[in-house]
């Protein structure tokens, strides 16, 4: 069983940027791949950012591509999301996720097998 905590979240302007963190525990860390989803008020949870369990290979929402950074560091059991010039609408809980190394579709949550409590992240104008 994973337990999965995020921290880092608040509020910044308009084209500020934010790094939220993920910390896992009661589990082997790098048996997961981890994502990064996020749901608005009254929108469906979507996919943000996905990395495999090595780090090597990174998959980002089109909206994100070139703003968002995810990383992981197994050593230490965290992945991170440095976001870049957030955008008003980017405003949602962000929750990190873990899924199995094999089975599951990266960007779909039913993949996922466990699930943080979510940090929310604030933009203003």
């Amino acid at each position: 069983q994973v337990q999965l905590v995020e921290s880092g979240g608040g509020l910044v302007q308009a084209g500020g940027s934010l790094r939220i963190s993920c910390a896992a525990s009661g589990g082997t860390f790098s048996n997961y791949n981890m994502g990064w989803f996020r749901q608005a008020p009254g929108k469906e949870r979507e996919f943000v950012a996905s990395i495999t369990w090595t780090g090597d290979t990174t998959d980002y929402v089109d909206s994100v591509k070139g703003r968002f950074t995810i990383s992981r560091d197994n050593a230490k059991g965290t992945v991170n999301l440095q976001m870049n010039s957030l955008k008003l609408e980017e405003t949602a809980t962000y929750y990190c996720a873990a899924k199995s190394r094999i089975y599951g579709n990266r960007r779909y949550s039913s993949a996922y097998n466990y699930w943080g409590q979510g940090t929310q992240v604030t933009v203003s104008s």
